[in-house]
């Protein structure tokens, strides 16, 4: 396939247009749309960083000893997964890299099929169509189960963008479907500490013993600590899961370069290790989405899902205006949003808010967004 067959338009430029309105507001814009953290990097992180800082020789792309373990013992502490083993883990240069060329990696291309949510971020179809193969948008298991061409699925909890949680209960029927078909299912978790239905817990991982019962054959996690570390510019994450499937994956990624600086592995290594800074930040954000909230209640704007992540995934209560009509509406107050049509079809009625601007901006944004209960 060529490069040109796939390649699309980046759909974050179309918002041009709104951004320059939202400039015009007397107050300055506020931009609630990409959602990268402004809060500072933790000290106890940057300290690691600056500690690692001298580092002449290459680093190991399989991620040193110590970052490894870390993540075992991260994902038995906080996310229900015991008995994971150093040789299931795998750092990879933050999370968005992994999600576009995961299909490829795994060898799919024509007459593969790629699962992925029907309301999404935008990158697994990408990836999908850079390996060559099929992209199928849908939350129905029913829709592939018995589909042969099935060899990747993708699931996202919390979403991105409807902040939706899969519960325990259909965790275990996509890994059982998954199962008869032979295909690897990729949880996207990057937002599990940012947990709003039961603050301080995280949502269900892939990989918990109660949704595999220990058995991590054809299952991996992948997860950003860009969010709950603020940390977005180390470019951070890692992938844990099946041995065979994280080998293979090693194998590739020595042959390509595709390696977390060292200073970056020693620096996640601290952070996994440090679960205080997160409830701090976790904190802070539940403080700045409250306020937001009711600001959304009073303006008549419903919140649809939204139990977990960075986001509230709102629309028009009143039905007056579509997805498109609330952005410019926002874009007028003075605030930059998410257009829920970049997510697929079915999210075209919404708009997406972020949770990442200083309380300050937040503040701000709440009494704008209360305003617009006049129009």
């Amino acid at each position: 396939m060529g490069f040109e067959s796939f390649t699309e338009d980046y759909p974050w430029d179309q918002m041009a247009s709104y951004r320059q309105i939202a400039a015009g507001h007397p107050g300055g814009a506020i931009d609630l749309s990409i959602g990268t953290p402004v809060d500072d990097t933790p000290q106890v992180v940057q300290e690691a960083l600056r500690e690692a800082a001298n580092a002449p020789g290459y680093p190991l792309t399989v991620g040193t000893a110590a970052l490894r373990q870390a993540v075992v013992d991260w994902f038995g502490r906080r996310r229900g997964a015991t008995g994971l083993g150093a040789e299931q883990v795998l750092p990879t240069i933050g999370s968005k890299e992994l999600v576009g060329l995961l299909p490829s990696l795994l060898g799919l291309g024509a007459g593969d099929t790629v699962v992925f949510p029907e309301v999404a971020y935008p990158t697994y179809r990408v990836g999908a169509l850079l390996a060559g193969a099929h992209p199928l948008a849908t939350n129905e298991i029913g829709d592939w189960e018995a589909d042969p061409s099935v060899r990747l699925v993708w699931i996202n909890s919390p979403g991105n963008p409807t902040g939706s949680v899969l519960s325990v209960a259909h965790l275990r029927r996509v890994v059982q479907a998954a199962r008869k078909r032979g295909a690897v299912v990729v949880s996207d978790e990057c937002y599990a500490e940012l947990n709003w239905c039961d603050v301080g817990t995280t949502t269900p991982s892939i990989l918990d013993d109660a949704v595999c019962d220990g058995d991590r054959t054809g299952l991996l996690a992948a997860y950003s600590l860009s969010k709950q570390s603020n940390i977005a510019g180390y470019r951070a994450a890692f992938v844990a899961g099946d041995s065979r499937v994280i080998g293979d994956l090693v194998r590739l990624r020595r042959h390509l370069g595709m390696i977390v600086p060292a200073p970056v592995q020693h620096a996640m290594t601290v952070a996994l290790g440090d679960d205080d800074h997160v409830r701090v930040q976790r904190a802070t954000y539940k403080r700045r989405r409250d306020l937001l909230v009711s600001a959304c209640a009073e303006a008549d704007l419903e919140i649809c899902d939204s139990q977990a992540g960075l986001y509230l995934w709102v629309r028009d209560g009143r039905s007056r205006l579509d997805g498109w009509g609330l952005i410019e509406a926002l874009a007028r107050a003075g605030i930059v949003a998410g257009p829920g049509a970049f997510y697929g079809e079915g999210g075209r009625r919404n708009v997406r808010i972020s949770l990442t601007a200083t309380d300050g901006q937040i503040a701000a944004a709440a009494q704008r967004i209360a305003a617009l209960r006049k129009r």
